[in-house]
């Protein structure tokens, strides 16, 4: 660990943790301690060749006055994993860390919250707020003014028109499209390819181009 770089645990132990793992240790200044999980989901105490802990052991083994924390879990049941890990690290005091690719294009105005993950060649235009919780796969487009609220989760080579607001644990498939100035309700399901030209409710599931809504997140067992 060089002087001044900043320690950090990974939260997760699936495929996206072990990226986030390689990204923050290859491009960022942290330094990377290992991974995190809950107790019931812990097979051993290594996992892809660094220590794993048990969530319920974290602040015995790490102080949150020098070590942060990313909680890179999946879009799994509308997000809502991933956002319940993200509050209870929250809430034992770590400081959630975020990553944005050297290879995204960002504006000077845009801004973003904790815990969030952008990767490369993604463009966020002027006066964009990401929301906290959020993660950008590769090569998506989202326009100025346009607003990504919490715990969302946007595919690779989606398409955010000017003025978008995207509610918060919502999914946008990869290739799909948002017109200008359209409010996606929380928790909209938006499949891939779908091109949204009118607001959508919340709990919506969108497919087509032009999108048609279908039956409602609520009345369905969603898992992606």
């Amino acid at each position: 660990m060089s002087e001044g770089q900043k320690k950090l645990v990974i939260v997760g132990t699936g495929p996206q943790a072990q990226i986030a793992r390689d990204y923050f240790a290859e491009l960022s200044s942290y330094d990377v301690l290992g991974f995190a999980c809950h107790n019931e989901f812990k097979e051993s105490d290594e996992i892809y060749g660094m220590p794993l802990i048990a969530i319920e052991d974290l602040t015995e083994n790490h102080s949150p006055g020098d070590t942060e924390a990313f909680v890179a879990i999946g879009y799994k049941n509308m997000n809502r994993m991933r956002q319940s890990v993200y509050e209870e690290i929250k809430s034992l005091g770590f400081d959630l860390a975020s990553f944005i690719h050297p290879r995204a294009t960002i504006s000077a105005t845009a801004e973003f919250g904790d815990n969030v993950f952008v990767f490369e060649e993604n463009t966020i235009q002027s006066y964009v707020k990401i929301g906290n919780n959020t993660v950008l796969w590769s090569g998506n487009h989202i326009g100025h003014h346009s607003k990504i609220c919490d715990n969302a989760f946007i595919s690779s080579h989606a398409v955010i028109s000017g003025g978008v607001e995207v509610g918060r644990n919502s999914f946008l498939g990869v290739n799909s499209t948002i017109n200008d100035h359209i409010k996606l309700g929380e928790y909209s399901l938006i499949a891939s390819g779908a091109l949204i030209n009118k607001d959508t409710n919340d709990f919506s599931v969108c497919i087509g181009a032009p999108f048609k809504e279908r039956e409602s997140i609520r009345s369905i067992d969603i898992k992606l």
